[in-house]
């Protein structure tokens, strides 16, 4: 079975492009337009990681992180941050609540390709 990824952002043209980034490096790709329906989605079917918008209505992705991280079950989640957000104080918040990396945009598409890659291998 490949690899999953939840992609959690309110923009739909970010949601559209990082849909067809992770499908065609061929992992298998859910998405979630805010926060709560990123928990829903998680809660049905345990992705092997999250790229995580931080600002969002509903529960911005601070929070997501934290309840993802809260739960025993979830744990083995890797959670990757994408924000506007590029201080160091962001970014150490981030990290804080327990995400796994952070990625500032404007991004490379390539280098979300690598680092989700780094952190859950290639898609089989």
């Amino acid at each position: 079975m490949a690899q999953s990824v939840l992609v959690v952002d309110d923009e739909a043209n970010i949601l559209l492009s990082l849909e067809f980034l992770m499908k065609k490096a061929g992992y298998e790709v859910r998405l979630a337009r805010d926060g709560e329906e990123a928990l829903a989605e998680i809660g049905k079917t345990r992705p092997d990681l999250v790229l995580l918008d931080v600002m969002m209505p509903k529960r911005n992705g601070f929070d997501v992180c934290e309840a993802i991280r809260a739960n025993p079950e979830w744990r083995a989640v890797r959670v990757i941050l994408l924000t506007a957000k590029g201080r160091d104080i962001e970014r150490e918040k981030g990290l804080a609540v327990g995400a796994d990396d952070y990625i500032t945009k404007p991004f490379s598409t390539r280098e979300v390709v690598e680092r989700v890659t780094a952190w859950i291998g290639p898609a089989k």
